[in-house]
């Protein structure tokens, strides 16, 4: 069936060159005529795709075109996991490409499946004709590994294509949270705390990856459990402009069994001033920068900032990005 051509800009895809375009057509020129003398004739030189060092580039790639991998490990998947993901990809599209080897011999090119199995299965049935996918031309997991994560230091993600690529990172490539933190330069706190926004519904992560709703928003959305109730949240930060702080306020009254709706009540029970828009910048800016939430408090007298952590070594890293 035919669809509109989606962006490869997501997840690992944002951090992978695009592959090889169609070269130009050769334009007839007249022979040159032989020399007078022999000449010793110069290398070749061919110019390479933008690509890795290890070759590695990306690609949308006609599913046809590609042969599951004949020893996958795996047998079972779980249908009821495919058909969530299924939904996701309908909702949002595939944030994390598949990973191929392209196959020699052919007059059409042929790929076969290296990762992502559950991804491929999920994009046939959601129908899609084409999925974005890593083309690697070498069988050297640690080298890919290492390009993506010294490209991922470097490139500007929105949050939703962060966790897309936080999430592949684990799954194709058996890195732990942990080591995964350690690498990037980020807390554990921030990797985990990035991964819950791939749970919250199609909807809500098609407008945090648009800028409609920031990682704040979207963090307080996830101390919910009900995909509606975060749905119409979510619209109501839209239509409204809800700042982070009124949002979760209002969350913390709909856990005590308030109405939801109710968020100047949530102002007013707290006794504080609604702080005015540059302030929530601030701590937005000031909570990006220390990788966790900074919460800023302005009274009728004082005000206060709150800034959070998770362990004793989150705390003394914090407390070393403070200091001068």
């Amino acid at each position: 069936m035919s669809q509109q051509r989606r962006g490869l800009g997501k997840g690992l895809g944002a951090l992978i060159p695009q592959g090889p375009a169609a070269p130009a057509p050769v334009e007839s020129v007249p022979e040159a005529p032989a020399p007078t003398e022999p000449t010793t004739p110069e290398p070749a030189v061919v110019e390479a795709p933008n690509e890795l060092p290890d070759g590695t580039y990306i690609d949308e790639i006609a599913l046809t075109a590609i042969t599951p991998n004949p020893r996958q490990p795996r047998t079972h998947f779980d249908e009821e996991a495919l058909e969530e993901l299924r939904d996701s990809i309908v909702e949002v599209g595939l944030l994390q490409p598949i990973v191929v080897r392209k196959l020699q011999g052919g007059k059409d090119p042929r790929y076969e499946l290296i990762m992502g199995e559950r991804r491929f299965r999920a994009s046939k049935s959601a129908g899609l004709d084409r999925v974005p996918a890593i083309v690697r031309r070498t069988n050297d997991d640690e080298l890919l590994r290492e390009a993506l994560l010294e490209n991922l230091h470097r490139q500007q993600l929105n949050p939703l294509e962060e966790a897309a690529a936080y999430q592949q990172m684990l799954d194709d490539f058996g890195t732990t949270q942990e080591e995964l933190a350690q690498s990037v330069g980020k807390s554990r706190s921030h990797i985990s705390n990035t991964l819950r926004l791939l749970r919250l519904p199609g909807k809500v992560q098609r407008w945090v990856a648009a800028g409609v709703l920031s990682a704040g928003h979207a963090r307080s959305l996830l101390s919910i459990d009900d995909p509606e109730a975060q749905e119409r949240l979510a619209e109501r930060v839209n239509n409204e402009g809800l700042s982070v702080r009124t949002l979760e306020e209002i969350v913390a009254l709909r856990r005590k069994g308030h109405d939801l709706d109710d968020g100047e009540k949530a102002r007013r029970s707290t006794g504080r001033i609604s702080n005015p828009p540059q302030v929530e910048e601030w701590a937005s800016r000031f909570g990006d920068r220390l990788d966790t939430t900074v919460k800023v408090d302005i009274g009728r007298k004082k005000g206060k900032i709150v800034v959070e952590f998770a362990t004793m070594e989150d705390l003394e890293r914090i407390i070393k990005q403070i200091e001068p």
